[in-house]
């Protein structure tokens, strides 16, 4: 009887969607409003995400437009903004908060991409962790089950690897260019 990989691979896709989440929230020098899914604004007492007490618009490619339906909540939102430090030009006006991309250096573009090799790193380390979870269940076979089990997770992981190097490629490449 083959092992199943079934659960191991459903994990390693959440290892995934993590890695392209915390690469959506590195800015490339482009406008886009994932970069402020992570920064929070106190609203009536409570903190929320900033899509949820304004409405983020691009209106150019290194510009965001941040419309607030409660007017008072401008100055919240350009102070959460300017807090978690993401290196983006906040200016507030009558109608709104304006964030402004900076254009990228070569020395920012070589960080950029350090930071995204750590998080590559993280992800791998959590993907054997992963693997070695699976191996564990593995105990309560037979000896030749265990060995077919161990190249079958092996196979996911080998699959599951190339996936995150190619989330980080593309990652870098938009980057780089």
């Amino acid at each position: 009887m083959a092992y199943n990989t079934q659960n191991f691979k459903i994990e390693l896709k959440k290892i995934e969607e993590w890695l392209s989440k915390e690469y959506g929230q590195v800015h490339t020098g482009r406008a886009t409003p994932i970069v402020l899914d992570s920064i929070m604004v106190e609203s009536y007492g409570t903190h929320m995400p900033i899509k949820n007490v304004a409405g983020i618009t691009i209106e150019d490619p290194k510009t965001l437009r941040i419309a607030p339906w409660d007017k008072n909540q401008i100055k919240g939102i350009e102070a959460a903004i300017t807090a978690a430090n993401l290196g983006l030009s906040v200016v507030s006006d009558s109608d709104g908060v304006r964030v402004i991309f900076p254009m990228l250096t070569t020395e920012n573009r070589t960080k950029l991409v350090k930071v995204l090799k750590e998080k590559l790193e993280e992800a791998r380390i959590s993907v054997r962790k992963e693997r070695q979870n699976e191996i564990d269940k593995l105990t309560s076979l037979s000896e030749d089950e265990v060995k077919r089990g161990k190249e079958d997770i092996q196979k996911v992981v080998d699959e599951g690897n190339n996936n995150l190097e190619a989330i980080f490629s593309k990652k870098e490449n938009e980057i780089m260019n």
